[in-house]
C-alpha cells in the first residue's frame, strides 16, 4: 500500500534528525528588535530565548514608559524570532518527510 516501509521510516527519522539539528542552529540565530526611538534593544535568539536588553538611562526615570516600552520590543522581537522558527523548522520537516499520497500538508 505504501511501498517500501523500512524506506520511508528512515526519511521520517532523517526527518526528526534535521528538525532536531534546526533546532540547535537556531539557537546560533539573533534577533535584533530595537524600541523607543532606540533607546531599548533586545536581541533573543529564533528559539526565543532572551540573550540582552540594552536600556538607555534616559528611559529609567519613568517606570512605567520603561515597562511600556519593553514589552511592545519584546513583543516584537519574539514575533519576529517565532516568524523565523516556524519558517526554518517547516523547511526542516518537509525536506525529510517522505511522500505519501494525500498527505501531502506542507504545501
Amino acid at each position: 500500500m505504501f511501498g517500501d516501509m523500512s524506506g520511508m521510516m528512515q526519511k521520517i527519522k532523517d526527518a526528526q534528525k534535521k528538525v532536531e539539528e534546526t533546532k540547535v542552529r537556531l539557537n546560533s540565530v539573533l534577533v535584533d528588535e530595537n524600541g523607543a526611538d532606540g533607546k531599548i534593544k533586545v536581541t533573543l535568539t529564533a528559539n526565543r530565548e532572551i540573550k540582552s536588553i540594552s536600556i538607555d538611562d534616559a528611559l529609567l526615570s519613568d517606570k512605567e514608559e520603561l515597562e511600556d516600552f519593553l514589552i511592545i520590543t519584546l513583543n516584537k522581537a519574539i514575533a519576529k524570532a517565532s516568524q523565523i522558527n516556524e519558517h526554518e523548522m517547516a523547511v526542516a520537516a518537509k525536506a525529510g518527510m517522505p511522500n505519501i499520497p494525500g498527505m501531502d500538508m506542507f504545501k
